[in-house]
C-alpha cells in the first residue's frame, strides 16, 4: 500500500491515533513489535497556532519511529491551514485530519466527528490543508453522525476529490461512541465504489490475527488500523502482523518500560497518572484469580519506585516461569 511515496508494503497494520495513549513511548515500542505506521496524539489546531507547550510537545518524533503521522482536528479552515503548516515542520512523513473523534469536547463544538453534519465544511478544511502543504495528506472519519445518516460512501469519494490520499473509516457512527460492534460491511461498500481508488484503512473492534486476515481478504481493504486492542499491550502488533508473538517476560519488560519512559517524559506524578490507563486494561492481569485488590493497589500507587516493585511481585507470584 501506498501514501504517495510512501510504500508501507503489502497488508500494513497501525497503531491509530489516541489521545493520552499514543505518546512518543508508546507509538516507538509499537513500532518495535511490528506496527507499519505509528499515528501521535491527536493535536488541537487552536492549541497548537497558540503555541500551547503541552500541544507543541506532541508534534517531537522520534527517528526510530518512522513512519510516522501527525494528526490535527478543529473545525475552521483557516486555523486547520495555519496548523497544518506548522506540522509540516515537524517533517512527519504524513498529515491525518481527525474527522471521526466523537467525545462532546471535540465533536460538540463542531470538530472532529462534528463535521459530518456539515459536510461542506468538512470539504473545505480538506482542500484547504491538502493545498496548503507539500506532505501527504489524509482523513480518517466514521461511517457517518448516526444510523440514519450514514454517508461515507458517497463523503469518501468526495474527501477523495479533495486530494486526500488515504481515506481512514473508524466502522461506527458518531452516534456509537465505542459501543456496538464496527460495521465492516459499510467499511467495504466504500472499496467497492469504482471511483474510489485512494487507500483504504478500516478501523474498528481488531484485536486478534484472524480479525486482521478477514478485514484484508473479506473487506479488501488496503490497511488496518489498531486503536483499543493495543492500549496496555503495545507489543501486540507482533501478533497483529503474524510475527512470534512476544513471551511474557518481554511484555513485563516493554510494561516497565512504558512506566519508566513516561515519568522521565513528564514528571513522576504525572507520569504514573498517565500509565495508570495502560496498568487498568493489560492483558497481563487479566484473567488472574482474586486480584481485583492488587489491582487497585497497582492503580492507586503514587511514586514510580514502589509501582515497579509492585510490578515484579506480580510478575514473581504468578508468572514464576517468565523469570
Amino acid at each position: 500500500m501506498k501514501i504517495g511515496t510512501l510504500d508501507l508494503g503489502e497488508r500494513p497494520v497501525m497503531l491509530a491515533p489516541m489521545e493520552d495513549v499514543t505518546d512518543a513511548s508508546f507509538r516507538l515500542i509499537a513500532k518495535e513489535s511490528g506496527a507499519d505506521m505509528v499515528y501521535t496524539e491527536f493535536v488541537s489546531a487552536d492549541a497548537l497556532i497558540r503555541n500551547i507547550a503541552a500541544t507543541t510537545r506532541k508534534l517531537e518524533i522520534n527517528p526510530l519511529e518512522r513512519p510516522v503521522a501527525i494528526q490535527i482536528y478543529g473545525r475552521e479552515a483557516d486555523v486547520m491551514v495555519e496548523a497544518a503548516k506548522i506540522v509540516e515542520q515537524a517533517r512527519p512523513d504524513i498529515l491525518d485530519i481527525n474527522f471521526g473523534c466523537p467525545v462532546k469536547k471535540v465533536a460538540g463544538k463542531g470538530a472532529g466527528a462534528g463535521l459530518l453534519r456539515d459536510v461542506p465544511k468538512m470539504l473545505e478544511i480538506t482542500s484547504a490543508v491538502v493545498r496548503a502543504v507539500n506532505i501527504p495528506v489524509t482523513v480518517k472519519t466514521r461511517l457517518g453522525w448516526d444510523h440514519d445518516n450514514r454517508i461515507i460512501v458517497d463523503l469518501a469519494e468526495q474527501l477523495q476529490d479533495c486530494g486526500i490520499q488515504a481515506l481512514t473509516v473508524h466502522g461506527r457512527t458518531r452516534s456509537q461512541m465505542y459501543t456496538g460492534a464496527a460495521d465492516w460491511e459499510m467499511i467495504a461498500r466504500v472499496k467497492e465504489n469504482p471511483r474510489f481508488r485512494i487507500p483504504l484503512i478500516g478501523n474498528g473492534d481488531i484485536c486478534t490475527r484472524a480479525q486482521v486476515i478477514d478485514a484484508f481478504e473479506l473487506y479488501g481493504v488496503d490497511g488496518v488500523m489498531v486503536g483499543r486492542a493495543s492500549i496496555g499491550a503495545p507489543w501486540i502488533f507482533a501478533e497483529l502482523t503474524g510475527r512470534e508473538p512476544l513471551l511474557i517476560a518481554r511484555q513485563f519488560d516493554l510494561l516497565r518500560r512504558q512506566i519508566n519512559e513516561s515519568v522521565e517524559r513528564i514528571d513522576p506524578m504525572r507520569g504514573i497518572l498517565h500509565i495508570r490507563r495502560h496498568l487498568a486494561v493489560t492483558p497481563l492481569f487479566k484473567g488472574i484469580p482474586n486480584f481485583r485488590q492488587r489491582r487497585i493497589q497497582l492503580l492507586q500507587t503514587p511514586d514510580p519506585e514502589s509501582l515497579l516493585k509492585l510490578i515484579d511481585q506480580v510478575q514473581q507470584e504468578f508468572y514464576p516461569d517468565s523469570l
